[in-house]
């Protein structure tokens, strides 16, 4: 007979699967962009389709994540919606080189650019520019969105930004290869000639500022856009391009012979590697060790005995700060220093009761002093985020919860060796900043699917928001029965936990991506290799964080 163990084991496993069922889905859907339609009209004209163009240029049976595929998940419905952002971002590898690579779906919207297109371009280059890996851009698409061109435009962080980095990054020698399989017009135009080398597709590729529609309306010439700037025009005419191919397949092998040649630098970081071990526990054993229930204890270590090289972890303070648990071990060989917030209950020397997923100040002090320690050792870190927040009340404001907890998050903030974070469960308030939550610049961050992000729970949010529209309602002179409270109530947790979801995170780019746990060992291991290839460049500075 199966004991109570086994059994929350077998239902923690389901609820998993069930929901990396739905992410499957739900995915499956995504991965077709504009529709089956829209493919076929690609098709027709003698083009791949964005994910096509990806899969012949990366290397086959090679290791790759895509980054924020599930972009724009909800989001611009009275537009008909923007599938992945309308725009593929994958990091890979080419020639046994990593890379990343940029390809406009011209499913979508003919490949226009929405205001979640241009914030998923630009985390492309910023992962290219943060790991200094070359960057590849498949240009397909028709420029801006005109309905929302006030949201992508004119501010720092819109379109613009992207040639100001291509820019930055040919200064720091960063490879940019740029291709026209498609439209490319406008300001878009900059980007493929602000790149290293360009390539355009005959026959399909067109790339000028204004089309034949605008040049005839803006001075009354009279122009088809392949004379305008198809491939022979830029290619052998004005010299803006510097590859002319017959066709996507030719332009992807061009590419792929390109990368071949890129010399290697003297810019690796040196981030210790020993031969990769699987772990002892099969990969995925996670689904089982993980309740899906948010309050439920379980110990962080049973994770990390399914993601470390031989399950081997060199545990630091370990009776100390308990509901933070750090230590080194390593992931396909790469040495790591771990920061897992812990779910299990202690009871400290002192008799203080700790409750799992706060961040008390005992804990907070250990966190920050590990950090400091992995950066004099050069290490990168890894920080695994299931936390409802730091520790409130009279006790620890007197014991000066926000002093440690500031030591936590400077710590963290100063941190010059790269930072990869995973979201397993709750990520709550100041929890998610002290644990390195996206405004803290992780190299990669990404969810599993039982990932929640927000200020607090649901159900306290929609207590404290509740109280507050009860007494507005009071205030009015209405009357609150208890049914009513009830159904205003479950109206605003229902509204709440909508946006605690991890879709709603990846749909705005807060996540890079929902991942299935058993993955978690590849996005890290990938992450770190494309780390590896910039080292700090200033020197971390402890300060007064020792005190």
């Amino acid at each position: 007979m199966a004991t109570k163990k086994e059994l929350d084991q077998n239902k923690y496993e389901d609820e998993m699967r069930l929901k990396l069922s739905k992410l499957k889905r739900d995915l499956a859907v995504v991965y077709e962009g504009g529709g089956k339609s829209k493919i076929k009209k690609q098709h027709d004209k003698g083009k791949m389709t964005a994910r096509e163009r990806i899969d012949g240029l990366l290397d086959k049976n090679a290791d790759r994540i895509e980054i924020g595929a599930l972009a724009g998940d909800g989001m611009y419905e009275e537009h008909g919606g923007c599938p992945s952002g309308g725009v593929v971002v994958v990091i890979g590898y080419i020639k046994k080189r990593q890379c990343i690579v940029v390809a406009n779906d011209a499913t979508v919207k003919a490949g226009a650019w929405f205001p979640i297109t241009g914030k998923k371009n630009l985390r492309a280059q910023e992962i290219a520019m943060e790991n200094h890996i070359p960057i590849i851009y498949l240009v397909d698409s028709a420029g801006v969105f005109l309905p929302m061109q006030d949201e992508i435009f004119p501010d720092k962080e819109h379109f613009g930004r992207i040639f100001r980095n291509n820019a930055v990054m040919s200064s720091r020698g960063i490879p940019q290869i740029a291709a026209v399989m498609g439209s490319c017009v406008a300001g878009g135009a900059y980007l493929p000639i602000m790149s290293d080398e360009s390539l355009i597709v005959d026959k399909t590729g067109t790339i000028f500022l204004a089309g034949s529609y605008l040049v005839k309306a803006a001075i009354g010439e009279t122009i088809d856009n392949e004379t305008l700037g198809g491939a022979t025009t830029q290619a052998e005419i004005s010299g803006v391009i510097d590859y002319k191919v017959a066709n996507d397949k030719e332009c992807l092998k061009t590419i792929r012979d390109l990368v071949d040649k890129i010399g290697k630098t003297e810019r690796e970081a040196g981030f210790s590697r020993e031969k990769p071990k699987m772990p002892k526990k099969e990969l995925t054993d996670i689904y089982k060790y993980f309740p899906t229930e948010r309050t439920t204890p379980y110990d962080v270590r049973t994770i990390l005995d399914c993601l470390l090289d031989d399950s081997e972890f060199t545990e630091y303070k370990e009776g100390y700060g308990q509901t933070i648990c750090c230590g080194y071990g390593r992931i396909d060989g790469w040495a790591v220093g771990i920061v897992a917030n812990q779910r299990i209950i202690v009871k400290t020397k002192t008799g203080e009761m700790q409750f799992g997923g706060v961040i008390y100040s005992d804990s907070a002090d250990k966190a920050a002093r590990f950090i400091m320690n992995c950066n004099q050792k050069n290490i990168p870190l890894v920080f695994i985020q299931d936390v409802t927040g730091f520790m409130v009340g009279s006790r620890s404001e007197h014991g000066g919860i926000i002093k440690d907890g500031a030591k936590m998050v400077s710590a963290m903030s100063n941190s010059v060796v790269p930072k990869f974070t995973i979201i397993t469960g709750n990520s709550y308030g100041a929890g998610n900043y002290a644990m390195c939550g996206k405004a803290y610049d992780p190299r990669l961050i990404v969810g599993w699917p039982t990932a929640q992000v927000a200020v607090m729970g649901g159900s306290q949010a929609a207590k404290v928001l509740l109280q507050i529209e009860v007494a507005s309602m009071k205030s009015k002179g209405e009357k609150i029965t208890k049914e009513k409270e009830k159904e205003l109530f479950d109206k605003i947790k229902n509204r709440y936990d909508d946006q605690t979801s991890p879709y709603y995170a990846a749909a705005r780019l807060w996540l890079d991506a929902i991942i299935d746990p058993a993955e978690t060992r590849k996005h890290i291991a990938m992450g770190i290799e494309a780390a590896n290839n910039a080292p700090a460049e200033k020197r971390y500075n402890v300060g007064n964080l020792q005190t």
